[in-house]
């Protein structure tokens, strides 16, 4: 029986004649179509993580995840509710009470924005200290307002007139837009050289020219929901200055103590002294200590 010689073989078909035949494009059994291939790998991946997730990696997979889950969940839930907090101590002026986190003083003046009294108090007392190089930094500073609320009319009532009324809100719209007191006392200082004037709408746009504040951000904080918001900034100014006892327009206060009073063209209750140097020996003197508290309580 002949050899077949390499010539031979090399001209012999690569596919047997049944895989030729198979292959064959009129063959009976029609080739599968994409979407069905998608279907079979789609359904092999399903088999094999259900075979993987039984395995012991696929089950501690398995409860990472849920951890890692469990954890993102809570931290959104922490989220939302600092946000929230945030946003009520925003819309609560008086919600800070006490002494104040980082070795900070908390001073503040409880005040009418038509008050002649306040005015000699801002200009003497409370804008001099506040410029003051070495209080920088040591200082969280707060405008709080005295009257007094009712259910009639406007919701508030105030000693100089609802003048003085629609100028105490405007002076806390401007310490909620701008908490920087570089500006918004700049500008209540502004207003309160011309407390007579107060709310004159020349006085208004002039000093918030003059301090970079927004006009129509002025306007909008005051007339919001037909004044309901600015009315309840007040109202809440109100209660403060009631809860601490305090009734006379200029009152300044340390860490919730009265420091100083002035009345009737009168510094009154000044221990230590009412001059800018002494109320910045004490500020100074109270930052420290807070420093010290702190610290210890760190330790």
């Amino acid at each position: 029986m002949a050899t077949a010689s390499p010539s031979d073989m090399e001209k012999q078909p690569l596919l047997s004649s049944q895989q030729v035949a198979t292959s064959d494009p009129t063959s009976s059994e029609s080739e599968p179509t994409l979407t069905q291939l998608q279907q079979e790998v789609f359904a092999a991946q399903r088999r094999y993580m259900q075979a993987w997730s039984r395995t012991t990696s696929g089950r501690w997979h398995t409860r990472i995840m849920c951890a890692v889950t469990a954890l993102l969940f809570a931290f959104l839930i922490f989220s939302v509710a600092i946000i929230s907090q945030d946003a009520l101590s925003d819309d609560d002026t008086s919600g800070r009470t006490g002494h104040v986190a980082g070795g900070k003083v908390r001073l503040e003046a409880h005040i009418m924005s038509k008050c002649p009294d306040a005015r000699d108090c801002l200009r003497d007392m409370i804008l001099p200290v506040m410029q003051r190089p070495e209080v920088q930094g040591k200082v969280a500073f707060q405008l709080s307002y005295i009257g007094s609320t009712t259910p009639h009319n406007d919701g508030v009532l105030c000693k100089h007139g609802q003048g003085e009324c629609l100028g105490n809100i405007i002076e806390l719209c401007a310490a909620r837009l701008y908490p920087d007191p570089k500006i918004s006392l700049g500008f209540t200082m502004c207003l309160t050289r011309s407390y007579t004037e107060i709310p004159s709408r020349d006085l208004i746009e002039d000093c918030a020219l003059e301090h970079g504040i927004s006009i129509a951000a002025l306007d909008e904080c005051t007339v919001a929901d037909d004044g309901a918001r600015g009315v309840n900034l007040l109202q809440k100014s109100f209660h403060r200055s009631a809860e601490a006892g305090v009734g006379i327009s200029c009152t300044v206060r340390i860490n919730e103590r009265v420091r100083c009073v002035r009345d009737d063209g009168m510094w009154k209750d000044c221990e230590g002294g009412h001059e800018v140097g002494d109320l910045v020996r004490d500020i100074l003197a109270a930052a420290e200590e807070q420093e010290e508290r702190e610290g210890w309580f760190a330790a």
